[in-house]
């Protein structure tokens, strides 16, 4: 059963995606040379969709916003830097409140996407369960399966 209004997500999702500042992550690659842009992208779709699937009723625009923007540090990852896992999430959420205004939500879905490493954040709302649950489906897709 569908609960959740597409056009309010995705309308978010893809003005967004027409942002000159987020548009920068398709210069950053992680996992395997996917582009950062479309692995917050892919993980933007599957929360939604995983939202969809649980029968759960979420804030569109605020599930977009904080899943297209929770991997805004703007940089590549060098390869076997461990400290990047824990210190991303920060540099982030840092990243996305200069350039954009957030509620309280799309912070903490940003600073907890990384949970349980960051146990000090963990998700406070459905939409922070959905983004680290999609975050860390879309990661393993990434690394070990199809993109």
């Amino acid at each position: 059963m569908h609960t959740n209004d597409a056009a309010r997500f995705y309308g978010a999702l893809n003005r967004l995606e027409r942002d000159a500042k987020v548009r920068q992550m398709q210069r950053c690659t992680q996992h395997k040379g996917n582009t950062t842009f479309r692995h917050c992208r892919s993980v933007a779709v599957s929360s939604f969709r995983l939202a969809q699937w649980l029968g759960w009723r979420i804030d569109e625009p605020t599930l977009a916003r904080g899943a297209m923007l929770h991997e805004f540090h703007l940089y590549t990852r060098r390869r076997n830097d461990l400290r990047h896992l824990f210190r991303h999430p920060r540099l982030a959420l840092r990243n996305a409140e200069a350039a954009f205004s957030l509620n309280d939500k799309e912070r903490n879905i940003i600073l907890s996407h990384m949970w349980p490493l960051t146990l000090a954040t963990p998700p406070r709302s459905k939409e922070a369960v959905l983004v680290m649950l999609a975050d860390k489906y879309c990661a393993c897709r990434e690394l070990y399966g199809r993109r």
